[in-house]
């Protein structure tokens, strides 16, 4: 008989009866479940996920039974994780650099979309099948992102301008592609995008198919939920303004936006020391909390005592260190952690559903294994 894992009411009740001595993820499909319908309702497109951000099989399983049909991967490992949640779902494969397994892999797997964005690239997608759509990927230098994608990916716009051209005489699909960076709090950014999309298309004399404007949508960092439909309603604007009655369609491919609400992470106070000035935490940058070291320390943070109650105290920065022998292992400093916390109780820090278990590794024995499956993520009981 199949094992049907427990649904927990919110984080606090589980960590009360358990106790768990590991870093643990608490997952909430309702919430997923709310941000795919926000996307679907407000992107002016179709909405794909970007199955980089968390490919676990519970955020893909739910995605599918939420209405996700089509998976943005970059690789054989992502596409078998896709067809392990829907042997019909559509794939993007939107990685433009791959070996020639990888493109074998493709081709087997049936990846509807590939994207490119250099010629000897091209050259190695000659088996894809002329049915497969091909999307140029091209950057452009703007602002607005955390960290850009464009230092490691996309072609200036006169090479995608021959690249374009290349894809449409060769007979696959043509379309365009792009990326804005990740954590993108500026609209104008699609919008600068967009206006060269259309300057590209009427330089190489193509009509495309369809539009990937990227992900790159922000996802809740301090405690200020993100405009997106601001961000959805500037780039139908932009499309329509830029191509007029040629407008194609447009595609958005949301990873972080997508996923990071769902998910809060609980790790355990170790010790406490100067004072309680230093924490030593039972996950790290080598953990569930690697994308702190690049993306900044969270807004909203919350110290819960064992028995599932939050501390009250005034917040204080501290200096946090992770369980690995590595002195590297320390989050920016001046995470503000009440100052009642004690040895033994949780830091909960919400929206970590994004590159913590998918980043997560076991250096030192240590880091993510364990998700429980709760109703809510906001449970507050206060002593």
């Amino acid at each position: 008989m199949q094992h049907i894992p427990a649904l927990w009411h919110d984080p606090e009740t589980h960590l009360a009866r358990h106790q768990p001595d590991l870093p643990i993820l608490y997952f909430s499909p309702r919430v997923l479940h709310q941000t795919a319908a926000r996307f679907q309702a407000g992107f002016p497109g179709l909405v794909t996920y970007a199955v980089k951000a968390n490919p676990h099989p519970a955020v893909l399983s739910n995605l599918v039974a939420a209405g996700i049909e089509t998976f943005d991967v970059a690789s054989p490992g992502e596409m078998a994780a896709v067809r392990a949640a829907s042997p019909t779902a559509v794939m993007h494969y939107n990685n433009p650099v791959r070996s020639q397994a990888e493109v074998q892999a493709g081709i087997k797997n049936g990846v509807a979309s590939w994207s490119v964005d250099e010629l000897s690239e091209l050259d190695k997608l000659a088996e894809v099948p002329r049915s497969c759509e091909i999307a140029v990927r091209f950057a452009l230098p703007v602002s607005g992102a955390a960290y850009d994608f464009g230092s490691k990916f996309g072609a200036a716009p006169a090479e995608a301008v021959d690249l374009l051209q290349r894809v449409a005489a060769a007979g696959w699909v043509p379309s365009l592609c792009f990326h804005p960076g990740t954590q993108c709090e500026d609209p104008n950014a699609w919008v600068e995008y967009l206006g060269e999309a259309s300057r590209i298309c009427e330089a190489a004399g193509v009509k495309i198919s369809r539009l990937n404007v990227g992900g790159g949508f922000a996802a809740n960092r301090d405690g200020l939920a993100p405009n997106l439909e601001q961000a959805f309603d500037a780039i139908g604007q932009a499309a329509r303004r830029g191509f007029g009655p040629d407008q194609p369609l447009l595609i958005c491919e949301p990873g972080r936006a997508m996923v990071s609400e769902s998910f809060t992470l609980a790790a355990r106070i170790k010790g406490l020391r100067k004072g309680g000035d230093v924490v030593y935490l039972n996950d790290g940058i080598y953990g569930g909390l690697v994308d702190i070291r690049d993306m900044g320390l969270p807004g909203r943070v919350y110290v819960v005592a064992s028995n599932g109650v939050h501390r009250s105290a005034k917040a204080t920065p501290r200096v946090v260190f992770g369980p690995t022998c590595d002195s590297l292992d320390r989050l920016p400093d001046g995470l503000p952690l009440a100052q009642d916390a004690q040895v033994g109780d949780y830091v909960l820090m919400p929206g970590l559903g994004a590159y913590s278990s998918a980043m997560s590794t076991q250096f030192n024995g240590y880091g993510l294994s364990d998700i429980a499956t709760v109703i809510e993520l906001s449970g507050t009981r206060h002593g």
